[in-house]
């Protein structure tokens, strides 16, 4: 800015040029055409590769339905591809290690959606809005000295 503005008049006549736009997502497939995502929750991690089939799940060489043997970790699972009205149109294959199943099911469940957003970039709002794509942050909280658990103090005694 050279030149100084006197009233009001002459900055309405400025130009912005700062023009922000929304990121452009890309589609990121490997020469294979599947789509790659790592998820996590609690201690679990889940890596998860999925490509277009006919709707198997695999999960660490087992049917899905094997190693999820309760109801609800399946459903939890497969909210991702329903929400996206893309049930049956992909196999999706992933390998999890530690934590318990819980945990797992929400690892592949946040594998499994971050992988759709690289294979169909155009599904991140559905997913997002239905918060599929933000990592649960809740772990268990540690051990603190002096009480037996994180919180819970020794039994108190007055005798």
């Amino acid at each position: 800015m050279a030149e100084s503005i006197q009233s009001l008049d002459q900055l309405s006549s400025l130009k912005v040029t700062t023009t922000a736009e929304a990121p452009k997502y890309v589609k990121k497939v490997d020469k294979f055409g599947r789509a790659y995502a790592t998820g996590k929750r609690k201690d679990a991690v889940a890596r998860v590769w999925i490509k277009p089939g006919s709707g198997k799940i695999v999960v660490n060489t087992r049917e899905f339905e094997v190693y999820f043997a309760r109801p609800v970790l399946r459903m939890m699972i497969e909210q991702p591809l329903s929400i996206a009205a893309r049930a049956g149109q992909y196999d999706v294959i992933c390998t999890v290690s530690g934590g318990g199943l819980s945990g797992q099911a929400g690892a592949v469940r946040h594998g499994l959606s971050k992988a759709l957003t690289n294979m169909e970039p155009e599904l991140r709002g559905v997913l997002k809005k239905g918060g599929f794509l933000t990592r649960d942050s809740r772990v268990v909280e540690r051990k603190k000295y002096g009480r037996a658990k994180a919180r819970r103090s020794f039994q108190f005694s007055k005798r």
